[in-house]
């Protein structure tokens, strides 16, 4: 047991040497599986923000709604990305907040686009709950949420 506890305070005292603070070395959301939701958001960041933005800029009269909703859905998957990275109990929270966010508007859009296809005439992230990235992004949240809850109590 002294070996485990004298290991402990060592790691601490390499984190704080490292400029890590010990907690978000510990606990960090981006740690464990927490990895797998770091590289999601991470692709799914570039992947929406390099879809909108060449949108927004080549096709902007085809389909403003799409394409401005596409380039929100990269804002909110950015800003999870940062916060996960970041870690501690403020980004976790922020996290959480947005991500519950991020679940609303895939149900909100993806019911939109099938009770008004019209209103789109181009697919977005989260067109049809995000059938064109495989439901990852109805499923991203979902699994954020339950890990940023967890995190909660570790």
């Amino acid at each position: 047991m002294t070996g485990d506890s004298t290991a402990g305070k060592a790691a601490g005292k390499a984190e704080k040497a490292a400029g890590k603070p010990e907690s978000t070395a510990r606990t960090g959301l981006g740690q464990g599986p927490g990895r797998l939701l770091v590289m999601l958001y991470g692709v799914f960041t570039v992947a929406a923000a390099s879809r909108s933005v060449y949108q927004l800029i080549a096709q902007y009269q085809e389909a403003p709604l799409a394409y401005i909703l596409s380039a929100v859905s990269a804002v909110v998957y950015a800003f999870i990305t940062v916060s996960l990275v970041r870690g501690g109990e403020g980004a976790r929270k922020a996290a959480f907040v947005c991500c519950a966010l991020e679940l609303l508007g895939v149900l909100t859009v993806g019911t939109w686009t099938l009770a008004d296809p019209s209103a789109f005439p181009d697919q977005t992230v989260w067109s049809d709950y995000g059938m064109g990235y495989l439901f990852i992004p109805i499923f991203l949240p979902v699994t954020g949420l339950l890990w940023l809850r967890k995190a909660r109590r570790g």
